[in-house]
């Protein structure tokens, strides 16, 4: 069992290794390629729908397809589009790897946590998923680091061929480890229940207002983690290398935020959990924007980083709470659709947001929406005792 986790674990990884490279250059891609920011914010919002795209057919693909086969055919995808792109001389066809590559990351998150859901006891699901999400901030953190180390030395394509090997590596490992070959299970229907039916038992009131508040969230969220790098180069005068510095450091604290996030909601239980994050995401990013000497600036960011990613423990435990097991697959494909429609329209709406003001104002605007989401999210234990049992 605990070798099955930590093999999901190290996939995931794997699959954030790239998680942030792409926002962290959007000041080196605006240079290089003589963009608008506007045009260069499209290295973040193109990806995002088609990970968008992919994240219902990937609920479907988890639920009949085992689960190495999945975490083989992401890594593998990741791999080579990340060889490819270190190829690339042109902007878009930078885009069209980066867009490949993102594929990867749905087909990874529904079959692996759907997987973690239902190998860990119940009573452990929050602590597993907080290893999980910290072997995700690891993959992120060493992605930022080596993209520094390269943006000082050989360039910052060469951040994508180191990495595409061992991540191909890893990929012929799962398919060939007999530790994953989990089966999906097989659930008949009876044919006399109708599909608006079935649709009703997965679409909860609980799981769409969730979705109302994640979708929320998101905005603000990726507002900020976008266009972060653009404020320390362009607001605050930090060459390229500098500014990628401080953000790869966010990911190293994102470690101690995930497992602290993990145990927070075992100790107090998700949704309570989840409602102190949200109020430290809040307090922390708003002090971030009032900071005006750089040390400052650097600790309200990490703090912010440290709340930031103690939520996903208790989000995808939520999750996995309100949903049946015969349909996990599936619920868990909606909260990443959510999530990867939110993550494809919040970069534009920030970069107009700028236009209109200036890069500071992201920071309040995203505060706005935080506090929203936990309001949203106040409303959520009424309807949990209406979800239908797992089977």
């Amino acid at each position: 069992m605990e070798k099955r986790l930590w093999m999901i674990y190290t996939t995931h990884m794997f699959v954030e290794i790239y998680l942030f490279i792409q926002v962290a250059m959007i000041p080196v891609i605006v240079r290089e390629f003589q963009l608008s920011l506007l045009e260069a914010s499209l290295i973040a919002t193109v990806p995002s729908i088609a990970m968008l795209l992919m994240n219902i057919p990937s609920g479907f693909l988890a639920d009949r397809f085992s689960t190495n086969q999945l975490l083989c055919a992401s890594m593998l995808i990741e791999g080579v589009s990340a060889f490819a792109i270190s190829q690339t001389n042109s902007f878009w066809a930078l885009v069209v790897g980066v867009v490949i590559m993102k594929i990867a990351s749905p087909i990874y998150h529904i079959s692996g946590l759907s997987q973690i859901s239902k190998l860990a006891k119940p009573e452990k699901v929050s602590r597993s998923v907080g290893f999980h999400n910290a072997l995700g901030s690891l993959g992120s953190a060493a992605g930022l680091i080596s993209l520094t180390f390269f943006l000082a030395t050989t360039g910052w394509r060469w951040t994508y061929l180191v990495w595409s090997f061992p991540i191909i590596a890893w990929g012929i490992i799962l398919l060939t480890s007999p530790e994953l070959k989990i089966k999906p299970v097989k659930v008949q229907w009876d044919p006399a229940v109708k599909s608006v039916s079935r649709l009703s038992s997965l679409l909860s009131p609980a799981l769409l207002l969730f979705l109302a508040m994640l979708a929320i969230r998101e905005i603000g969220a990726t507002g900020t983690a976008t266009f972060m790098t653009t404020y320390l180069v362009d607001v605050r005068s930090l060459s390229d290398t500098t500014a990628s510095l401080v953000f790869a450091l966010g990911p190293f604290i994102g470690i101690v935020g995930a497992l602290g996030g993990g145990f927070l909601g075992e100790r107090l239980g998700a949704k309570k959990a989840l409602d102190w994050v949200l109020l430290g995401c809040s307090i922390s990013l708003l002090a971030l924007s009032l900071m005006e000497h750089l040390y400052l600036l650097t600790f309200m960011y990490l703090v912010y980083t440290l709340f930031s990613n103690a939520l996903w423990s208790p989000m995808n435990t939520i999750v996995a709470r309100i949903s049946s097991s015969v349909n996990r697959g599936l619920s868990y494909s909606f909260y990443f659709f959510t999530e990867g429609l939110m993550d494809s329209i919040a970069p534009t709406i920030a970069a107009g947001v700028i236009a209109g003001f200036t890069v500071w104002f992201v920071f309040p605007f995203s505060v706005a929406l935080f506090i929203t989401s936990l309001i949203v999210l106040q409303f959520l234990p009424r309807l949990e005792k209406r979800v239908i049992p797992s089977s």
